[in-house]
């Protein structure tokens, strides 16, 4: 294929991606004459037309990716084009490049690279009629982590692989750097315990703002407050900058809303709840269910006094810091529905 699209949410293994695809192309080229990397900086954005301004800044950039594509391999049998986070493009450039893609010229290859946005529609529909649409073959972390293993002949006991899936969260570009050090240091063939893979592990990875929902409906008051501290200060290649509190409050209105919708004695079943919340999958719509049922109207009431004082607290109600503030909301949230649960036993 002349065309490559390369999408996936986690930039590391995005990027190994995209080097696998390449060094294909090559085939022993010379990378100085044959390759050509550009990154879109400016433009479109997450969405819309730039305006004048962003437009002059990344003109530059998109002459330089089309002189590229315009011009046939010089001093090499094929010339390589990547570029990268396309949802930068304006729409009159993605609509160019899809004008290019149904046509190429011989010798030249297209490498597009998810990032800055939404992908182009046009460039999308262009892939997929006379390219060819990839992403990394796994994403999630235990995914990840047991294809890495298998390649270099690692063996984790099972101890071992839930210690670094819970430290790593989802933070699955990690994986690959950390099953290389594991295999620098232990050889081919090796089975390795928690002692042998704690060391490496570094700093925690970031974790998905379903995993702290999750925590505090299982009443679990540590595991929430320790998804709380990840979001707050760990950042990965998918999230690059930690969340701020009123982002995290933000989500946790957004999921106790769902459930006062549901604190409604004539919805009894999955179905009904579906209705209600919009879903089309009524299976999706037994948990919120359970979990209202078991708060109730008094347990649900006391959770949007909870969070009704957090907000105001995080506005400046208190001289508390942001993130004492956060840490008393999950805890207590977390132990009512703890204390829900077990009053209905």
């Amino acid at each position: 294929m002349t065309t490559h699209l390369v999408q996936g949410a986690e930039p590391t293994l995005r990027d190994r991606e995209v080097h696998r695809i390449v060094e294909g192309l090559l085939d022993g080229a010379d990378r100085a004459f044959a390759l050509e990397d550009h990154v879109v900086t400016s433009g479109r954005g997450s969405g819309g037309d730039a305006d004048d301004g962003d437009a002059a800044a990344d003109a530059p950039v998109f002459a330089a990716i089309a002189n590229a594509l315009g011009s046939p391999p010089f001093m090499t049998p094929v010339r390589v084009v990547v570029v990268h986070d396309i949802g930068h493009l304006r729409t009159d450039q993605a609509q160019w490049l899809a004008a290019w893609i149904a046509e190429p010229l011989d010798g030249v290859h297209l490498v597009l690279v998810a990032g800055g946005g939404r992908t182009p529609p046009a460039l999308e529909k262009a892939c997929g009629a006379h390219g060819e649409v990839s992403k990394p073959p796994a994403e999630d972390t235990g995914a990840v982590l047991d294809a890495e293993l298998r390649a270099v002949h690692l063996r984790l006991g099972r101890d071992a692989r839930d210690r670094v899936i819970a430290h790593l969260g989802e933070d699955a570009g990690r994986v690959p750097e950390l099953v290389e050090l594991w295999h620098s240091a232990y050889g081919d063939g090796a089975e390795l315990g928690v002692a042998e893979v704690a060391p490496y592990l570094g700093e925690m990875g970031t974790a998905g703002r379903f995993d702290l929902t999750n925590a505090i409906e299982q009443g679990d008051v540590a595991r929430a407050l320790e998804v709380l501290h990840r979001l707050l200060g760990s950042s990965s290649g998918r999230d690059p900058k930690p969340a701020h509190p009123m982002q995290i409050l933000a989500g946790l209105w957004g999921s106790y809303r769902r459930l006062l919708k549901l604190d409604d004695p004539s919805i009894n079943t999955a179905e009904q709840a579906a209705v209600v919340l919009g879903m089309k999958n009524p299976r999706g719509a037994r948990f919120p269910l359970d979990a209202a049922r078991s708060l109730g109207s008094d347990g649900l009431a006391e959770a949007v006094r909870l969070l009704a004082d957090a907000e105001l607290d995080l506005r400046g109600a208190t001289a508390i810091d942001d993130r004492t503030v956060m840490e008393v909301l999950v805890a207590r949230l977390a132990a009512l529905r703890r204390r829900t649960v077990r009053a209905r036993r």
